[in-house]
């Protein structure tokens, strides 16, 4: 930013630089001499004294003593050591600076890199979990679709057992009820045999036109004792036949068991596989975070990274205007052997070289 006042001794300064140039001294050149600072009218109210300063001498030249130019050489001499010891110093701190910038950078940015590379490697290991993730779940799946299978098949043998014992047990009820009759029907022959025997004395006539009606129900009760023999000859046939089924349907079952002991075993590997995707499911969310964190870290490097180039990009533009100041002060402290006028104004001369802030 400009500073609000300039001197009268500046504008002097600038006005010959000009002159000595070659260019017209006007109010523009003087300001943009002077580094833009300086308003228009005290730039114009200047020039308007120093011009009948100028008009109104007799045009001699007032010689400067040798020990004003003595003084005023010991001290541009001076002023330029001490400027050349602040600008190196100055030079040293800022490329100390730079430097320190320069390596926090190169740190940053490897460890930028290393952030990058652990997001990767943690990216690689998240897809592998997800690709188990999905081939347990498959597994998974199968398994549960056998055992589903398994247990249907089961509850089918199951409910054709049932079936064949039932029919088993109607024919064993159908075997014991004919046991049942036959022996009700030898029961009845024997008591009516006895019947018969104890009034064959005393019906003897009766029976005798009797006998033929008896003959003929012995007959027929003797065919169906034969049909009563016939069925029970088939009862145990089928009897036979159903212990053959059942000892049929007991080795089938024996795979069946085995196959329930396997669909045990395949349960219990189901649990570990739900363990092992309860695992997987819990390292895949701490991937996410890790991942998270160190996508949060690689923000804060790159914030890092942008500040510090800020402060390069500040600490350079500061170098460069330092640069620019001491390029000025050696402009303004060279011997001023073209200077003329009053001695007023090499007064002021001298006053502004022993004034800083002038």
């Amino acid at each position: 930013m400009a500073r609000a006042g300039i001197y009268k001794s500046e504008v002097v300064r600038a006005r010959n630089n000009l002159l000595a140039m070659g260019r017209y001294p006007s109010i523009d050149a003087i300001r943009g001499e002077l580094g833009n600072t300086g308003s228009k009218g005290t730039i114009h109210r200047y020039l308007k004294e120093i011009e009948e300063e100028e008009g109104g001498s007799t045009g001699t030249q007032v010689a400067v003593s040798e020990a004003i130019q003595d003084l005023a050489a010991r001290l541009a001499e001076r002023l330029h050591e001490e400027a050349d010891q602040r600008v190196a110093a100055l030079t040293d701190k800022h490329k100390a600076e730079i430097a320190a910038l320069n390596d926090t950078t190169t740190a940053l940015r490897h460890e930028v890199e290393s952030f990058r590379s652990q997001s990767e490697r943690q990216a690689l290991e998240l897809a592998a979990e997800k690709t188990a993730h999905a081939e347990t779940l498959a597994t998974l799946q199968e398994e549960r679709i056998v055992r589903a299978q398994m247990a249907q098949r089961i509850q089918d043998m199951e409910g054709q057992q049932a079936k064949d014992e039932a029919h088993r047990v109607s024919l064993e009820e159908k075997h014991q009820h004919a046991r049942e009759a036959l022996e009700h029907f030898r029961t009845a022959a024997k008591e009516q045999r006895e019947q018969d025997q104890r009034q064959f004395e005393q019906q003897i006539q009766f029976l005798q036109g009797e006998l033929r009606a008896t003959k003929e129900t012995v007959n027929a009760k003797q065919q169906e004792l034969i049909r009563s023999h016939q069925d029970n000859a088939r009862l145990s046939s089928e009897q036979g036949h159903l212990r053959s089924e059942l000892h049929r349907l007991e080795t089938e079952v024996r795979p069946l068991r085995t196959a329930l002991e396997k669909l045990a075993v395949s349960e219990l590997k189901n649990e570990q596989m739900e363990e092992r995707l309860a695992q997987s499911a819990a390292r895949i969310d701490e991937l996410v975070v890790e991942n998270q964190s160190s996508t949060e870290k690689l923000q804060d490097a790159n914030q890092a990274g942008l500040r510090l180039e800020t402060e390069l990009t500040a600490a350079k533009a500061v170098l460069a205007s330092q640069e620019q100041i001491l390029q000025k002060l050696t402009v303004n402290q060279a011997p001023a052997t073209k200077s003329s006028g009053p001695r007023k104004e090499s007064a002021e001369n001298q006053e502004s070289l022993f004034d800083p802030g002038k």
